[in-house]
């Protein structure tokens, strides 16, 4: 579970440093729907700059001596992936009409700091790029997050 939570941590700065700087041509038309043609987007191949290390982590930890520890890397990889798709690509995006009726104060939060990161078209001045762990202030409560939207922040 170490690997999964230390994911989150690369995911947010490849999110940042690689989707929004050097391959941000894959990564537009997910900030920008009328890019988008069909179901896939060019950002869904980044699936595969995770899912790759993933397998090989597997291939090499099952097969080498004394790599057993790439095998729990890449079930790390794995299930930061699974978390991912579930909450990024089916909750907050709907790409799949799963959970429709999530409602916490992390669910909200989760809608929030993604919403925030999403009101930015373009690739700089972006916020809130990682999935799981974002600021507090996306937790505040419904009243005082429209209070808070008002103000301009």
């Amino acid at each position: 579970m170490l690997t999964a939570l230390i994911m989150e941590f690369v995911a947010w700065f490849t999110h940042k440093y690689v989707m929004h700087g050097l391959l941000w041509s894959w990564h537009e038309d997910h900030h920008d729907p009328e890019k988008k043609h069909g179901f896939f987007e060019k950002n869904d191949r980044f699936f595969l700059v995770f899912a790759i290390p993933s397998f090989f982590c597997y291939m090499f930890g099952s097969f080498l001596d004394g790599y057993s520890f790439l095998l729990f890397v890449g079930i790390g990889i794995s299930v930061y992936g699974l978390i991912y798709f579930l909450i990024h690509d089916v909750y907050i995006h709907r790409r799949f009409s799963w959970f429709k009726h999530l409602d916490s104060k992390y669910s909200r939060a989760v809608l929030r700091a993604h919403g925030a990161h999403h009101a930015k078209k373009g690739k700089e001045d972006g916020e809130s790029f990682g999935l799981l762990i974002f600021n507090p202030k996306y937790f505040k409560k419904r009243a005082e997050w429209s209070k808070y939207i008002k103000s301009g922040n």
